[in-house]
C-alpha cells in the first residue's frame, strides 16, 4: 500500500532541490528567453500579416520544444537516481519508513513539477508577448500546443527515470539518456527519410515508424493542431490524414500517454525488486 503523505514529503523536497539546481535554472532561463525573443521578433507590424506570422511563430515554438524538452527531461531523470546512488543519498533515504515506490513516485513528481514549471514560463512569456502584439487569433490552439509539450516532457522524464534504474553509475545513465537524445531527434527526422529513400519503404510503413517516436508523435499533433491537415509532411502525412481522418490526433494524444506510463511502470518494476545499484559503490 502506498502512502502519499510520504509521496508528497519526498515530491516537495525534489521539488525545491530542482529549483535550485543552477543548471535547471539556466535551461529556465535560455528556454523563456529564446520563446520570448521567437514571440517578440516575428510578429509584423503590418497587422494583415499577423496571422500567417502567428502560425510561423507557433512552429518555431514546436522546434524549440523538439529541442530542449527531450534533453533535459531525459537527462533530469536519467541524473536522479544513479546521483543518489552514488552519492548515498538513496540508501539514506530508503533507510526512512518508505517504499521503494514512494520514493520513485515522489522523485518524478517532484522532477516533473519543476519541468512543467518551466515550460509554463516558457510559453507564458511567449503567449503574453504574442497577445500583447494583438496575435491571438487561436489561442486555443496555442494551449493545446503546450498541453503537447508537457506530454511529451513527461514521457522523457519517464524515460530518463529507466535509464536511471537500469544503470549503475551516473555517467552510464546520462550516456545512455544523450544518445537516446540524438537517436529520437535525429534519426527520427533524417534516418527514416534516408531508410525510406534508400530502400523505397511503403509510405505507410514510413508513417508508423515515425510515429513510435515520441518526438514525432508530437510534431505530429502540434501540425495537426495548427493547420488541421499534414499536407507539410508530403505523401505520409496525406496517407496518415487520408486513412485516419479525425481519429490521429487522438491516437497521437493516447501515444504520447502510453509513452509516460510504460516507462514509469517499468522504472518501478524494476526498482522496486531491484537489490543491486542501491548503496554507494554497489
Amino acid at each position: 500500500m502506498i502512502d502519499f503523505t510520504n509521496v508528497v514529503t519526498i515530491t516537495r523536497k525534489e521539488l525545491r532541490d530542482a529549483l535550485r539546481n543552477r543548471w535547471f535554472i539556466v535551461f529556465t532561463i535560455a528556454f523563456a528567453g529564446i520563446a520570448l525573443a521567437l514571440s517578440a521578433f516575428m510578429q509584423p507590424n503590418n497587422s494583415a500579416l499577423r496571422v500567417a506570422s502567428y502560425s510561423r511563430t507557433a512552429a518555431s515554438l514546436v522546434n524549440l520544444v523538439l529541442l530542449f524538452v527531450p534533453l533535459i527531461g531525459l537527462t533530469l531523470g536519467a541524473a536522479n537516481l544513479a546521483g543518489d546512488r552514488e552519492t548515498g543519498a538513496l540508501a539514506y533515504l530508503l533507510a526512512q519508513p518508505v517504499s521503494r515506490v514512494e520514493v520513485l513516485l515522489g522523485k518524478y513528481l517532484g522532477l516533473a513539477g519543476a519541468l512543467l514549471a518551466t515550460l509554463t514560463l516558457g510559453f507564458g512569456v511567449a503567449g503574453v508577448t504574442l497577445a500583447l502584439q494583438g496575435s491571438v487569433q487561436d489561442a486555443a490552439s496555442y494551449l493545446f500546443t503546450v498541453t503537447l509539450a508537457y506530454l511529451l516532457a513527461l514521457a522523457m522524464l519517464s524515460l530518463g527515470f529507466l535509464m536511471s534504474t537500469i544503470a549503475q553509475k551516473t555517467t552510464a545513465a546520462l550516456g545512455g539518456a544523450l544518445f537516446l537524445w540524438l537517436f529520437l531527434v535525429f534519426i527520427g527526422d533524417l534516418g527514416i527519410m534516408g531508410t525510406a529513400i534508400s530502400t523505397q519503404m511503403p509510405i505507410q510503413t514510413v508513417f508508423f515508424i515515425a510515429a513510435a517516436n515520441p518526438l514525432q508523435m508530437f510534431k505530429l499533433a502540434s501540425i495537426l493542431t495548427m493547420q488541421a491537415n499534414l499536407e507539410v509532411l508530403g505523401p505520409a502525412g496525406l496517407y496518415a490524414t487520408d486513412q485516419f481522418g479525425g481519429l490521429l490526433l487522438p491516437m497521437l494524444l493516447l501515444g504520447l500517454v502510453v509513452w509516460i506510463v510504460l516507462p514509469l511502470v517499468a522504472s518501478i518494476t524494476i526498482f522496486a525488486r531491484q537489490e543491486k545499484f542501491v548503496f554507494k559503490g554497489a
